[in-house]
């Protein structure tokens, strides 16, 4: 396949496992932002087979591949007759593969397997945490279905007044723009242990932060209803509790990780594991 460079959208198509709610969101956004569509399955190299000829196995996880693939575009057509979308199989381990894929997508998607954090990071098969952590894009992790239903409809940003919360936020706009839902910017703060601090000095930083994090975008996207909000708590906690019926909630991502993840940051590794709601990470690039 020919790629779109920067342009497209790429889906993780689980070789096994259903692939519904990922593909899903992923060719909604892609009808929304006109933007093409592809999912992308990778054939994981087969263990040692000591020497023996595998090339029938190959062959036969191959195939069952491209059906799998030609499954899935011919499911999006069906629900988006509209969206370019083209399948790629493509031959390796799945998270390097997807984690490659990313380096000319506009938006990677996944599915998530609810794994807990050991098994995450122990798992052959385990992809969101690795590539969350490593892509140039943003990263989906789809594994609860949308909260379409409440209303009015509305995103969660969390930012703490870094560079890639800074990112995070301007995507979190046109995510809600896009689909007619409002905004809720939220920066939690933790009390401290040891120290009391002075509370309303806290808050009034605090509230500041939120209005520079927002500053300039409310003008870009007039239409998107805006709220800031201070909380206080574990982040992890309170974001995925703000979240509860939001389409999406939408962190940033310091740095680039590992192939491993551990360095991706514990409130984003807390909310792929907490939040019931599509978790969008947003690289500083």
């Amino acid at each position: 396949m020919t790629g779109h460079p920067g342009r497209d959208i790429v889906v993780g198509i689980d070789p096994v496992r259903d692939w519904h709610l990922p593909l899903a969101w992923a060719a909604d956004e892609a009808q929304r932002r006109r933007l093409p569509l592809r999912p992308v399955l990778a054939v994981p190299p087969r263990h040692d087979t000591h020497h023996v000829d595998d090339t029938p196995g190959r062959t036969a996880l191959r195939r069952a591949g491209a059906d799998r693939l030609e499954q899935a575009c011919s499911w999006v057509r069906d629900r988006h007759p509209e969206v370019d979308v083209t399948g790629d199989l493509l031959g390796g381990s799945p998270a390097p593969v997807l984690g490659g894929v990313a380096e000319e997508a506009r938006l990677i998607v996944l599915g998530c397997r609810h794994l807990n954090r050991t098994a995450e990071f122990f798992s052959a098969g385990s992809i969101t945490v690795p590539v969350s952590a490593q892509a140039r894009c943003p990263v989906v992790v789809v594994g609860d279905a949308e909260h379409i239903s409440q209303q009015p409809p509305y995103v969660v940003a969390g930012i703490d007044g870094s560079a890639s919360a800074t990112a995070a936020v301007a995507f979190a706009f046109d995510e809600a723009d896009l689909r007619g839902a409002g905004l809720r910017v939220v920066c939690v703060r933790q009390r401290p242990v040891f120290m009391p601090d002075d509370e309303e000095v806290a808050l009034r930083a605090q509230r500041s932060m939120l209005s520079e994090a927002t500053a300039g975008l409310s003008d870009k996207y007039p239409d998107v209803h805006v709220t800031h909000e201070v909380l206080t708590g574990h982040p992890v906690e309170e974001l995925a509790r703000a979240a509860e019926h939001a389409l999406a909630v939408i962190v940033g991502r310091r740095g680039r990780g590992g192939y491993t993840g551990m360095r991706l940051g514990s409130v984003v590794h807390g909310l792929l594991h907490r939040a019931h709601c599509p978790v969008i990470t947003v690289p500083t690039e």
